[in-house]
């Protein structure tokens, strides 16, 4: 109990200590290294950057997020200037090819699809929607074309780990499957480590899923 208490506590600090988060709205329990999030906020990028701040503290394991986004007045748009703001948003960002993404709009949730090279492109379209005025979630079903060659697929991500400072690859163990699905598994030393493994496993081309089995021990 006092272990959760703990986690509880320090996740209030994390969103108090974050400018962009009003932590005022968002309530917070926690059991078992699992944390929730509750209440509301103004802004969708609000809320999702609510759930990075809480991920980042030390302890915790995974998030429910139950966030409400409520729109002040001056943010709310109709579907279609939403579509339109995203089009053009899309239209400018550099990392992504002309025309990859479509986009619906529906009571001012965007889903986008489509198809890229890359994760870092499907989370570029996603970023460049969540501050849009409107909006009040996304989601991202952009899909990554695979690569065929899994041998190397799966030696480039190990060569990657071993080029990390903050990874011992020698406890990491990476395999990869034809049509671009990756594991990890292991273990690493923290929360930040696991997440930086599968950052580095998503970075490969054509990685498709990554499926993250690493222990934090």
């Amino acid at each position: 109990m006092n272990a959760d208490r703990d986690l509880q506590q320090s996740v209030l600090d994390a969103l108090g200590w974050e400018p962009s988060i009003v932590a005022a709205h968002i309530g917070v329990t926690a059991q078992g290294g699992v944390v929730t999030l509750t209440g509301y906020v103004d802004t969708y990028v609000e809320k999702w950057q609510a759930e990075q701040a809480t991920l980042r503290v030390k302890g915790v394991r995974a998030v429910a997020e139950e966030l409400e986004v409520r729109l002040a007045l001056d943010c709310q748009r109709r579907d279609d200037e939403i579509a339109a703001a995203v089009i053009e948003r899309l239209a400018w960002d550099t990392s992504l090819p002309r025309n990859a993404v479509a986009v619906q709009v529906e009571r001012g949730w965007v889903t986008l699809s489509g198809d890229v090279a890359g994760n870092y492109q499907k989370e570029a379209a996603a970023l460049a929607v969540r501050p849009l005025r409107g909006v009040i979630g996304v989601t991202n079903q952009v899909t990554i074309r695979p690569n065929t060659n899994v041998t190397n697929q799966r030696d480039d991500i190990v060569n990657a780990l071993h080029r990390s400072w903050f990874l011992d690859p020698k406890t990491i163990t990476v395999s990869a499957e034809t049509g671009g699905a990756i594991r990890l598994s292991g273990s690493v030393h923290s929360w930040p480590e696991r997440q930086v493994a599968a950052e580095i496993a998503w970075a490969a081309p054509g990685a498709t899923a990554v499926t993250n089995d690493l222990a934090v021990v």
